[in-house]
């Protein structure tokens, strides 16, 4: 019987020198055809724009979570700024008179890559004039010329967040005004309490209202690998801070994933260090398994993604 010759899809043709094939793979790395990636009339979104970060968790939960935070940033030439959950208006940046220069991470618009949203505010706060306006030019989502996070920042710098009771920090080492301080008072209404478990990255607990309060959590691990962890624990029936308490779902937010357990809202805050302790204990020994799921364990891991959403 004659051998039947085996046809190889043809290789696509090179380009003119200094434009991109449209049909070879695209250069980010995402595997699609360029045309159909960065080639195309619309960028795919950046699934974690924080990602290789110092501290990445804590940039995902101080724009995700926390209120009212700082944390202090080193570029990659020396210089320092502040880095703030939230600045007044939604203001992606500012330059105080005595030369601070401050990010704030909740912008009022996003576009598909938010590390160079933020990249770009940063950028022009660094240039600006101490005590001058910062002008990034468009921003979010009218789309961030300028670099991004990663090519600005220390690579080996850490962060350590300082978690505020309120908005005071925006008026720090200013002469403020009546109208100032009105909007000071105002967003200070509405700040939910916030308190940062020491020596946990970044876990969070808030009481948003007298009769509730919850830890959240943002984890570093990888989404899947995570989950199965959490379903061990859960059909362990160790997916637990205690007495009163329970698991209550997770977000995704800036490709981490974030859970979230009830806790009592009478219990001081501190007081849940201890058992977080030893529930990040168990979780790291779940995740260091890996054998198959059980059966137990399965429905265990759909009965959690039946309780996660994503942010944004």
């Amino acid at each position: 019987m004659a051998r039947t010759a085996s046809k190889r899809r043809p290789a696509a043709p090179a380009a003119p020198a200094g434009e991109q094939n449209p049909k070879a793979p695209c250069a980010c790395g995402s595997g699609r055809k360029y045309k159909h990636c960065h080639g195309s009339a619309y960028a795919p979104a950046v699934a974690r724009p924080f990602e290789g970060l110092p501290g990445e968790v804590h940039w995902v939960a101080l724009r995700e979570l926390v209120p009212a935070a700082t944390a202090v940033l080193t570029t990659t030439d020396g210089r320092t700024a502040t880095l703030a959950s939230v600045l007044p208006g939604g203001a992606p940046a500012l330059v105080r008179a005595g030369g601070e220069v401050v990010v704030g991470v909740q912008l009022a618009t996003s576009s598909d890559d938010v590390s160079r949203d933020l990249g770009t505010a940063l950028a022009a706060a660094l240039d600006a004039p101490a005590g001058s306006p910062v002008d990034p030019g468009p921003i979010g989502a009218e789309g961030s010329a300028g670099p991004r996070l990663q090519e600005l920042l220390d690579p080996a710098a850490e962060i350590e967040v300082t978690v505020h009771p309120d908005f005071g920090f925006w008026l720090e080492g200013t002469g403020a005004n009546a109208a100032a301080m009105a909007g000071l008072e105002q967003a200070n209404e509405a700040i939910i309490p916030t308190v940062r478990l020491e020596g946990l990255g970044a876990a969070y607990w808030c009481r948003p209202a007298v009769d509730r309060a919850h830890l959240r959590w943002v984890r570093p691990e990888p989404e899947e690998q995570l989950l199965d962890a959490l379903a061990r624990l859960g059909a362990a029936e160790q997916l637990t801070l205690g007495e009163g308490t329970k698991y209550a779902g997770a977000f995704r937010a800036h490709g981490l994933v974030v859970p979230v357990w009830d806790v009592p809202a009478d219990v001081p805050a501190t007081d849940w260090t201890g058992p977080a302790a030893e529930l990040d204990q168990r979780l790291t020994a779940a995740l260091a398994v890996t054998d198959p799921l059980t059966t137990d364990e399965r429905r265990s891991r759909a009965g959690l993604l039946s309780r996660q959403i994503t942010l944004r």
